[in-house]
């Protein structure tokens, strides 16, 4: 029987993954509005990303966003103008993007070769359970087949955006950053919940009550083994042997 948490709480409830995802997404389309309207100026589409950036980082700081991750995407937005604004290639605005995901793929890989899948860490660390989660072999399971999703958005992403950044469609370019930032992770926030519904026992409380295993069951003491009868005598008994001299012989003995 499925519990009320297990069907009324989702990934994309618990990350908030949409609003996260306007990072990546807003700043680009700067970039190539920009890029377009200047008539294919690198100078005016880096300015106009990162003024687009700073504002899209002033609202998430007023809806209450951690400062910490509205500085990191902010931080993105200002080495991407600055690759561009190196190279001269208007492309190149979007070769940081390329970057971060190859490598967050691979880290996602290794996360789950080693059994510590990110999905797990990451949910782990909103619901404040450490690594308890490690100790419930269903969601270590759930968690891992999860996390494979993730690792899919990423092939998808470096295998959309790198021909089209080898040649230099930058235009493309801003539209296939938009299509795969918000819309590819309310699509994987969702999968990846599905995936580990159906990883988990009917029976599990959900994920904010990971179960201990169950402690070994001590081995029944084995019954000692039958000890063997003393041997017996088959044979006649012999009579006892008298000693020399009689009964005479015998301490206490009357003399006849």
């Amino acid at each position: 029987m499925t519990t009320p948490e297990r069907r009324e709480e989702s990934l994309a409830t618990l990350l908030g993954g949409r609003r996260g995802a306007l990072d990546a997404t807003l700043p680009p389309v700067a970039f190539v509005a920009g890029w377009l309207l200047s008539g294919r100026m690198v100078a005016v589409g880096a300015a106009a990303a990162l003024v687009v950036g700073a504002l899209t980082a002033l609202w998430r700081l007023r809806g209450g966003a951690r400062p910490r991750a509205v500085l990191v995407g902010l931080l993105g937005v200002g080495v991407a103008a600055l690759v561009a604004l190196r190279t001269g290639r208007a492309q190149d605005y979007f070769l940081v993007q390329l970057v971060t995901n190859t490598t967050s793929g691979l880290l996602w890989i290794v996360s789950i070769a080693v059994r510590w899948p990110l999905l797990g860490l990451v949910v782990g660390a909103v619901l404040r359970q450490r690594t308890r989660w490690r100790r419930d072999p269903a969601l270590l399971r759930a968690y891992g087949r999860g996390s494979w999703v993730w690792v899919g958005q990423y092939v998808l992403r470096i295998a959309v955006l790198f021909p089209l950044w080898y040649t230099g469609q930058v235009a493309a370019l801003g539209v296939a950053q938009a299509a795969l930032s918000w819309p590819l992770v309310a699509a994987c926030l969702a999968v990846s919940w599905w995936v580990i519904r159906r990883s988990l026992p009917a029976d599990h409380p959900g994920l904010r009550h990971p179960r201990d295993p169950a402690p070994p069951q001590s081995a029944p003491a084995q019954p000692a083994p039958p000890q063997p009868a003393p041997p017996t005598m088959t044979g006649p008994v012999s009579p006892p042997v008298m000693p020399p001299g009689g009964a005479s012989d015998q301490p206490g003995a009357t003399p006849t």
